[in-house]
């Protein structure tokens, strides 16, 4: 796989917006165990690359909760959702599997869509047309993750970020 080059300053950016994605997610967890997935194609390469992440949260709901991941999960996650935010000619879909709240009821997934090293959220009739029908689970809309989301912001950077040095 050749990947476009890009400046070690988007990388950074991306890396830092992976960082804070990941802790968005982490903290808006119930307590259970949750998986969170993510495909990414990216141009030139024969087939996506995957990473998963189980997470596991103990507590009341609260914000006290403590969340666990693998270190080496994680990191392989994170940097693997930065590259999708670094390359412009990627695109990917990060999702995330939890629990039911009810009692033997389906567990629910969210979704978010890598385009054009943008993450956007989906609604839940998106999430499930990117899924797959033979997942068994509820689809809900994913809440935006980006660190500038303020309602109507769908990029991660600007333009300029893009320009290949």
């Amino acid at each position: 796989m050749k990947l476009k080059p890009v400046s070690m300053n988007v990388f950074a950016e991306a890396q830092e917006e992976a960082h804070v994605v990941l802790a968005r997610v982490m903290a808006s967890l119930a307590p259970g165990e949750h998986v969170m997935r993510l495909g990414v194609d990216m141009e030139g390469q024969a087939r996506p690359l995957s990473a998963t992440l189980p997470l596991t949260v103990e507590g009341t709901g609260g914000p006290d909760d403590l969340v666990g991941a693998e270190s080496k999960l994680f990191d392989n996650f994170a940097f693997l959702l930065s590259c999708g935010l670094a390359q412009t000619l990627c695109c990917g879909v990060m999702y995330l599997r939890s629990p039911s709240t009810e009692p033997n009821g389906p567990a629910t997934v969210q979704a978010w869509q890598l385009l054009w090293g943008t993450l956007n959220e989906c609604s839940a009739a998106e999430a499930a047309e990117l899924i797959g029908d033979g997942a068994q689970a509820a689809f809900v809309d994913a809440p935006g993750l980006h660190s500038d989301d303020d309602g109507d912001a769908e990029a991660v950077y600007p333009p300029v970020a893009y320009t290949v040095l």
